[in-house]
């Protein structure tokens, strides 16, 4: 049988693996003068492989393991997370809504058109698209440190005897 600390620092590299994939996919659409279908496509793509890097992990080896080693900073580590993860749920009511507006205006295939003209309620779904982006990362990056830290206060100072 594989050691846990082998499957955790899997875990844990996993999830690592996954800030440059969700970085870069932040970064296509910062950097996007007008968002295209292509635009959307490509930055969805990162983002969806970074989340199946961040989320594997924790659905198969993070949440089973939670209250084996109930610990305050595990509680910790979990809060973060799970609020990281109910800001993107946030996120994504405005995602779903832009893109529906979008879509029924044909603004991915007409990109010259305003996409605050589009619909009324645009600047409100945008601002909850950046709100629960923005909190997502803060929040994913502290679960991150936070579970780096108790990393190395199981496997790797238990290890060594410290």
């Amino acid at each position: 049988m594989v050691d846990s600390s082998v499957v955790a620092a899997a875990a844990g590299l996993s999830v690592t693996a996954s800030l440059p994939f969700l970085l870069y996919g932040a970064w296509i659409m910062i950097d996007a003068e007008t968002v295209t279908w292509n635009v959307l496509t490509h930055h969805l793509w990162h983002i969806g492989a970074g989340l199946a890097l961040t989320t594997v992990p924790v659905v198969g080896w993070m949440i089973p393991r939670l209250f084996r080693r109930l610990t305050g900073l595990a509680v910790i580590h979990a809060f973060l997370g799970l609020q990281a993860y109910a800001l993107l749920a946030f996120a994504l009511t405005g995602i779903v809504r832009i893109l529906q507006a979008k879509r029924n205006a044909d603004a991915y295939e007409n990109p010259d058109r305003d996409i605050d003209e589009i619909h009324e309620d645009m600047g409100h779904w945008r601002s909850r698209l950046r709100v629960g982006v923005a909190g997502f990362m803060l929040l994913w990056l502290c679960a991150w440190v936070t579970g780096l830290y108790r990393f190395y206060a199981i496997h790797v100072a238990t290890a060594m005897g410290w």
